[in-house]
């Protein structure tokens, strides 16, 4: 498989990043992906309580990540509304971990301090524009994503495969591909397409050492392609499963409904109730567009391992 300038500037072997995803990217699940020759990323929320210590958690998060390997990892650091950024920034340079990914804020605001510390900066992007922002402001390199992507993505809406060759040709730094990509068709598409990697969320958590719920794995597994939805326009785009908490929210904004209204219907922890308490009805269950191809729970390694395996293999098909 084709080793990019990721690989050398984060020390990995291949160039695959998992996703952060908030309350599920657990210690067990970087260490796994970290050791299979990507990089894992931890999330400082994840299997935690919905009142719990942020700080605390991802110090916990950490230690057991460097129990399972010795290869890097990075931690998932969303800037914005985050009351305890601070201190996530101050234990992510504290317990040494690699590379930082952060997200929902201004890339400028912590580069600096945790490039001083040796800490490798990737940051977020949904556009052009903001990837250029964040060039100039010093990160090591942008993880653009699409709306292919589950979770939270771009106002714009612009698709992956659209974004990832513009984003490309704006900026020197590396640009790591995100938001429907599951397999090895995917990795070589967006290398083709000018990318030094990519990061993938929704195929790691139907893996056995990620801490979702059981039933949020398993709706992964049934879903076929037209089964995620995206709501939540007004606040911000969120992709997930359908359900019948998208079907409310769906039907609010059609009827109108406010920000206001909207916000204190969907309240806080959604995400949770869905992701890691498993109720799947009226919780929010971030899933990418790309849950119709996947069709088993594998270990984290194993899905590296596939692709790696079938990279040549897709090569071969387009000589």
């Amino acid at each position: 498989m084709k080793k990019t300038r990721l690989c050398n500037m984060l020390g990995i072997e291949y160039p695959i990043i998992q996703g952060g995803m908030v309350w599920i990217a657990n210690g067990e699940l970087a260490a796994a992906v970290s050791d299979a020759g990507g990089l894992g990323l931890i999330s400082p929320t994840a299997g935690m309580s919905r009142d719990g210590d942020q700080v605390d958690n991802l110090k916990r998060q950490i230690h057991i990540a460097r129990g399972l390997t010795s290869k890097p990892f990075g931690a998932n650091l969303p800037l914005l509304h985050n009351p305890q950024i601070e201190g996530l920034i101050a234990a992510a340079i504290d317990e040494g971990v690699e590379v930082v990914v952060t997200a929902a804020g201004s890339p400028g605001l912590y580069t600096d301090r945790l490039k001083e510390a040796g800490i490798k900066v990737l940051h977020l992007v949904a556009s052009v524009r903001h990837a250029q922002s964040a060039e100039k402001r010093g990160v090591d390199g942008v993880i653009a994503e699409g709306c292919e992507a589950g979770g939270h993505n771009g106002m714009d809406e612009i698709s992956t495969f659209a974004l990832i060759p513009q984003v490309v040709d704006a900026v020197g730094i590396p640009v790591v591909a995100a938001g429907g990509i599951a397999d090895a068709r995917g990795v070589v598409a967006a290398l083709a397409l000018g990318a030094d990697g990519v990061q993938m969320g929704t195929r790691f958590v139907a893996t056995h050492e990620c801490i979702a719920h059981p039933k949020f794995k398993e709706a992964i597994i049934q879903a076929n392609d037209n089964d995620t939805i995206i709501t939540g326009r007004k606040l911000g785009p969120i992709r997930i499963l359908k359900n019948e908490l998208a079907a409310t929210i769906v039907e609010m904004e059609g009827a109108g409904a406010s920000v206001e209204e909207l916000i204190a219907f969907i309240g806080s922890g959604r995400s949770r109730t869905g992701q890691l308490e498993g109720d799947l009805a009226k919780g929010e269950t971030y899933c990418g567009s790309i849950a119709g191809m996947i069709e088993e729970i594998k270990g984290a390694g194993e899905v590296i391992r596939s692709i790696v395996d079938n990279y040549e293999t897709v090569l071969d098909g387009l000589r």
